[in-house]
């Protein structure tokens, strides 16, 4: 028991860097933009990853990518994830982001999106493990920062491989490796096998971070035991709800459950959260941004119908999405204080 307990609070290492607890927000295209990555953070996630950017030299400056990998005045540590196929572009792609401040380099061999595995990036390349090497190689001697990679179990259940690709990124000097418990071919439906997680851990000494359906302190619990991970990431299961960091790490570190938040904490976190994406989108592309933030933290109230969302997803301005979420809360208080 007390082995376990300590292996709870041990905290987890990157190259030189010591992470602040065993807790990291997934990289989530469209999703784990720096607003929500640094929201994510305050309520408890000790690190945390940029959505994917292609590492196609044409797009490195257009707007959208920049976006993605911007990490400047990030709290933490800024950490850049890259996807593509050519090694020499991988490695450009790892150098420039490292010049503009990313401390960390992170490699997507993990998604199963179609409109990236029919150009056999993401977790398409865990066909072919020559390939893996090269890129490893070349990004990890591109750069000076550590580079993590991220991957999946294998292609299909029939051959997962994750283990000889482990191999692979600890011979080429990967500092860390992410293992989704799904396969390429199994995107994210059925539920996540944490098995091959623990063979990988078992069979190389680098970190190894176990991924796929955590969502509640104690289904962390169980993987970070069960797997012998070094740490836990999470994905789908922090949108609407930050919160989640922080309901874990309570319970990693005292076993005790914590209440869920209140309405209160739910509109203050929702009116930040927007602050921060209307201040880093600007008025126009940030209320557009917010609405699949605004229908997850929805989720938390069986009470608000869809009639109200489809109003609140109407909105063309900052002052009116806000307003609107406004009246929503205040509603919702008043239904609180007179139940």
């Amino acid at each position: 028991m007390i082995r376990a307990f300590f292996d709870f609070i041990t905290l987890m290492q990157i190259g030189s860097y010591l992470l602040d607890n065993k807790l990291i927000l997934a990289p989530m295209a469209g999703i784990s933009d720096r607003p929500f990555r640094e929201l994510c953070r305050q309520k408890g996630a000790g690190f945390a990853v940029s959505e994917m950017v292609a590492s196609n030299p044409a797009l490195r400056h257009h707007q959208k990518t920049v976006l993605k990998a911007d990490i400047n005045n990030e709290s933490g540590l800024g950490s850049v994830q890259i996807l593509g196929t050519n090694p020499e572009f991988m490695a450009e792609a790892a150098q420039f982001n490292a010049d503009r401040g990313a401390r960390i380099i992170d490699i997507n061999m993990g998604c199963p999106a179609k409109k990236v595995c029919s150009v056999a990036a993401g977790s398409a390349l865990l066909k072919d493990e020559a390939l893996v090497r090269k890129i490893l190689t070349a990004v990890v001697n591109a750069v000076d920062v550590p580079v993590t990679l991220k991957i999946r179990t294998g292609w299909d259940t029939d051959n997962r491989n994750a283990v000889s690709i482990a191999h692979i990124a600890e011979q080429s000097g990967i500092a860390a490796l992410t293992v989704h418990g799904r396969t390429r071919a199994c995107k994210f439906t059925g539920e996540a096998e944490y098995d091959t997680i623990k063979h990988v851990k078992q069979a190389v000494t680098i970190p190894v971070i176990a991924n796929g359906d955590i969502d509640s302190a104690e289904k962390a619990r169980f993987v970070l035991t069960s797997t012998g991970a070094d740490a836990i990431m999470i994905g789908r299961a922090a949108q609407g709800n930050p919160w989640l960091f922080t309901q874990i790490n309570h319970f990693l570190n005292t076993g005790k459950i914590i209440n869920k938040p209140t309405v209160t904490d739910i509109h203050q976190t929702i009116l930040t959260h927007l602050d921060s994406l209307y201040s880093f989108y600007g008025n126009t592309l940030s209320v557009r941004m917010a609405r699949k933030h605004i229908g997850w933290y929805f989720k938390h109230f069986d009470s608000i119908d869809s009639d109200t969302k489809a109003i609140i997803n109407q909105a063309q301005t900052p002052d009116e999405q806000r307003k609107l979420i406004n009246a929503v809360f205040n509603s919702l208080t008043t239904d609180n204080a007179t139940s």
